[in-house]
């Protein structure tokens, strides 16, 4: 079943940002996951949440979402991510 990996991210330090971006890809594609969302425009259209900007990711599997997220190649390129964001993050599985 796909799992899909939700970020919610305010960017504190833009440029350094810019940096965890052009490494992280290639570790969500070697992983087999692929970009859905990649900070578009986002509208509530209910409640009060009013994210500054979402990421979503498509993994084969729950289990493969974490082995993305925990893998060597991602180590460094989480590092940056959290020094230069806040996020929340969760993986949900999907058909």
């Amino acid at each position: 079943m796909s799992a899909y990996v939700i970020i919610e991210i305010d960017i504190i330090d833009s440029v350094g940002y810019d940096e965890y971006k052009k490494l992280a890809g290639a570790t969500v594609e070697k992983y087999g996951g692929k970009y859905i969302v990649r900070g578009g425009r986002a509208e509530t259209l209910e409640g009060d949440w009013n994210p500054k900007r979402i990421v979503v990711l498509e993994f084969e599997s729950m289990q493969r979402a974490k082995d993305w997220l925990n893998c060597d190649d991602y180590r460094e390129p989480r590092k940056m991510r959290h020094r230069t964001a806040k996020t929340n993050m969760i993986v949900v599985e999907g058909a």
